[in-house]
């Protein structure tokens, strides 16, 4: 799928052999696996609810093996991709970027966007169950070497880029961060509270944030459904302000700290752009959101952006995982990164 907005390299059809590896020097497939099977049982055995494993700052190769590095300063903004990553798939590639070079736009000569940082968030709040088709510790070299994808999506925008002062901030991305991380909270509302309560993320005693969320627009129907938060209060007292609903009590400290960035999904599922911007400007105004237990003020912490465009090709791990298994080179082309692509080939995953 094209990627509008965002040069695509050249990546020639065939084996692995014809792509550079995303490997540093000193550094092998199996050394990096072992570090993140160890992070990996580390995380299982602390308790913890949320850890960063490891940052990816360009360049990559500051050392054989990644490791952790926290900010020198609070971040103003932290975006969050969570996602099962099974691939990282060029989809994810436009998320990610999109929602960066927004904050670029956005912010103008304010704060400089090399102080914002990228989450890449995996859950395993089923880690006693083997993962399939591809195990952690592989999705967590695969999100370490699509981190790098990212990082070269940037720099090459911004090579191919007038000069301008709005692009004069994307050459700060040559330091922007990007934190790998595991949670074992499987709700969005868990996972942005286990974040804001971490200390990585702390610097001069302040630990609160933004968070920018970002998802797909299924994910958003699935947030803003009442059945995930249990029983509803009674009506009388919901209208009388008495107690909060459920979803109140879970969703408003969420919203209170973070953003949803909403990609629209065009589809037979999902329904045309017009389908989707209707639904939401229904559901998201004060009333609408007052009928499924909601909060008024929510609907002006979501933004809906767009995402694939008619005619464009899907683009989706599923795919790249079918890709993968059929041995159809030009296709996972399409569907997942350099780095990813790199990775899958030379580690024979989705081969069964």
């Amino acid at each position: 799928m094209p990627l509008s907005g965002f040069p695509q390299p050249p990546r020639p059809a065939g084996s692995s052999m014809h792509i550079r590896s995303p490997l540093p020097a000193g550094a092998s497939s199996r050394s990096l696996l072992e570090f993140f099977s160890r992070a990996l049982a580390s995380f299982k055995s602390s308790g913890s609810k949320f850890q960063v494993i490891c940052t990816v700052a360009p360049p990559t190769s500051h050392g054989p093996l990644p490791k952790p590095i926290p900010p020198r300063t609070k971040p103003p903004a932290l975006i969050v991709l969570d996602s099962s990553f099974n691939p990282p798939s060029r989809a994810h590639l436009r998320m990610a970027t999109s929602a960066i070079y927004d904050r670029v736009n956005l912010k103008g000569s304010g704060q400089a966007t090399r102080a914002s940082r990228l989450l890449l968030l995996l859950a395993i709040n089923n880690a006693d169950k083997a993962p399939k088709p591809a195990a952690f510790e592989q999705r967590l070299a695969m999100m370490w070497a699509f981190a790098g994808d990212i990082h070269n999506a940037l720099l090459s925008e911004q090579q191919g880029a007038e000069a301008s002062d709005g692009l004069a901030e994307v050459e700060e991305q040559e330091r922007l961060s990007i934190d790998i991380a595991l949670s074992t909270q499987p709700f969005f509302h868990e996972k942005c509270a286990a974040i804001a309560e971490s200390a990585f993320y702390e610097t001069n005693g302040a630990r609160e944030m933004e968070q920018t969320v970002l998802a797909g627009y299924d994910t958003l129907i699935r947030i803003l459904n009442p059945k995930y938060y249990g029983p509803p209060a009674e009506a009388g007292q919901v209208s009388s302000g008495a107690v909060k609903t459920p979803m109140q009590k879970m969703l408003d400290p969420f919203f209170a700290r973070a953003k949803l960035r909403v990609t629209m999904r065009i589809d037979d599922e999902w329904g045309s752009k017009d389908v989707q911007l209707s639904y939401l400007e229904d559901l998201l105004n004060a009333d609408g959101l007052s009928r499924i237990g909601g909060s008024a003020g929510w609907g002006s912490r979501i933004q809906l952006v767009e995402g694939r465009k008619d005619g464009e090709d899907i683009v989706s791990s599923t795919y790249a995982r079918v890709a993968a298994k059929e041995r159809d080179w030009s296709m996972l082309d399409k569907m997942a990164t350099q780095g990813v692509r790199w990775w899958i080939e030379e580690e024979k995953l989705y081969t069964e």
